[in-house]
């Protein structure tokens, strides 16, 4: 009898309990990852994504065969891939971890579900990270996390059995890809590459932390950079967890290194308490958090608008350089991606969902569960939230004070003074000229009345259209919980049965 270890966003072989468990049973073990074409065709996947997993399977790879087995790379659909090897090695049980991912993935999670019952072949999961499926009550998250965190990290089995004689570990292909804008400086995958940030992170890096990372010109160094490979699996967001913790606790660390440590284990705390929104409402990758709120913006997006914005072309030097460093590296700070998206849904009052989808291509670690209800939050749309209406000036002239990010990533100002460097259209012609402005674009609206506009609409859209039944719905299902429970009512939970935790 044949187990099958099916790797999707786990792509490591430490803090594995899939792997883990497959090897102590005894029987023969497949690992396998199938690269899956109509996913490569979403309008959410990139080239700069499949380049990141395609490195990181190489090292897993590496680290199966330094334990005696290898992986198994197949392209198509997963339950014909699982036909196939069933046929020919007996396969009685698939082991995987579960994913929160877009709807696809959860529809392909059914498919695979409903194929081991047809073929009686048993289909186990585990948790990746601090996110529960079939979770009851949102006040009982925060304690499961906390249980998730601190239980012990499984090691990385010393031995894996040799994989069956005839077995082709060759690689088969690659995927075509929807969108094949290139990343130059984008991070490299695998797992060699998430210990060395950790470790760098943990050491030296991390202090400062907490404010570090604001800026684009300090997240670079002073963010962990972890991201893609929480995102990707490469490390077990446990291990980073605990290894963090450990670092804070060290009577050798310095308090500035102790509260640093401490911001960034609350921000992995919040990493999984997005997942878990998607988790409960998978919807959300499709409309707004607060149903009422999707009818905000019902004529179409401004084309124009759309492409400038999506392009580092609005004429706001910072939004324009924030977009471009994305481009081109696949990564930018927090700060930064909120930015962007205010500006899309406010300051160009364009509908969430089209640059929601931009940014998650442009996005190396792009993380569904993150990524869709953080984009709806910044637009807006969450009815519980207040709304974050950025100044593009302002913040430029607050995190990158000297223009140094600005001339980095948008060649146009490169000499232009530090006076104009914020607000470059306020120069005459003349002096536009002498400083080489050349093609950078005027701003495509005044940005303080687009944000007096858009700032009205929302209020009176919320005044007419907002009920309170939908925003306590919202506010239970998703609010964050501070404390011990709290005792509320439970309004009804539409839909139940379309719920993401409902899977299996």
């Amino acid at each position: 009898m044949t187990t099958v270890v099916w790797f999707k966003r786990d792509l490591r072989v430490d803090d594995h309990p899939p792997l883990h468990h497959a090897v102590a049973s005894g029987q023969d073990v497949l690992p396998l990852y199938v690269i899956e074409p109509a996913y490569w065709q979403l309008p959410d996947t990139s080239e700069r994504q499949w380049a990141f997993v395609r490195e990181s399977l190489v090292e897993l790879d590496h680290r199966l065969r330094e334990r005696g087995s290898a992986l198994i790379v197949r392209v198509g659909r997963v339950t014909d891939v699982l036909s196939e090897l069933r046929s020919r090695f007996d396969v009685d049980t698939v082991l995987a971890h579960q994913e929160t991912g877009n709807d696809w993935t959860f529809q392909r999670d059914r498919d695979v579900l409903a194929w081991c019952r047809d073929q009686s072949v048993t289909f186990r999961e585990w948790r990746p990270y601090g996110v529960v499926r079939r979770l009851p009550d949102r006040d009982l998250w925060d304690r499961e996390w906390q249980r998730i965190m601190r239980a012990e990290p499984v090691p990385a089995p010393s031995s894996i059995p040799a994989l069956p004689d005839g077995l082709d570990t060759n690689w088969p292909g690659e995927p075509t890809l929807a969108d094949r804008r290139s990343c130059p400086g984008r991070q490299p995958g695998g797992d060699r590459a998430a210990r060395k940030l950790l470790d760098t992170f943990l050491e030296r890096r991390c202090v400062g932390y907490q404010y570090n990372i604001s800026s684009p010109n300090t997240a670079t160094h002073g963010s962990s950079r972890l991201s893609p490979h929480l995102a990707h699996g490469t490390i077990s967001l446990r291990r980073v967890y605990q290894a963090a913790k450990m670092a804070g606790a060290d009577r050798r660390a310095l308090p500035r290194k102790q509260r640093s440590l401490t911001s960034f284990r609350s921000r992995l705390h919040w990493h999984c308490h997005f997942i878990q929104k998607l988790e409960d409402e998978p919807e959300l990758e499709f409309r707004a958090i607060h149903r009422e709120m999707e009818h905000l913006k019902s004529s179409p997006n401004d084309p124009e608008r759309l492409e400038r914005w999506r392009e580092g072309q609005t004429g706001w030097p910072l939004v324009d350089a924030s977009m471009r460093a994305l481009h081109a590296t696949g990564w930018i700070n927090f700060r930064m991606r909120a930015m962007l998206m205010a500006v899309a849904s406010y300051h160009l009052w364009l509908h969430w969902r089209e640059p929601a989808l931009h940014l998650a291509r442009q996005f190396t670690d792009f993380e569904p569960g993150i990524h869709y209800p953080q984009a709806q939050m910044q637009s807006g749309l969450t009815g519980i939230n207040a709304l974050r209406i950025y100044n593009p000036v302002l913040q430029s002239q607050k995190l990158d004070a000297d223009g140094r990010f600005i001339r980095q990533w948008i060649p146009e100002l490169t000499d232009v003074p530090g006076e104009w460097i914020h607000q470059p259209w306020l120069m005459s012609a003349d002096q536009q000229a002498r400083f080489g402005v050349g093609t950078y674009p005027q701003p495509i609206c005044d940005h303080e009345e687009a944000s007096r506009t858009a700032r009205r609409a929302v209020r009176e859209f919320r005044r007419q259209h907002v009920s309170e039944a939908e925003t306590n719905r919202v506010l239970d299902r998703h609010g964050s919980r501070k404390g011990p429970p709290q005792k509320r009512p439970k309004p009804p939970r539409e839909n139940a049965g379309d719920d993401q935790m409902t899977l299996f």
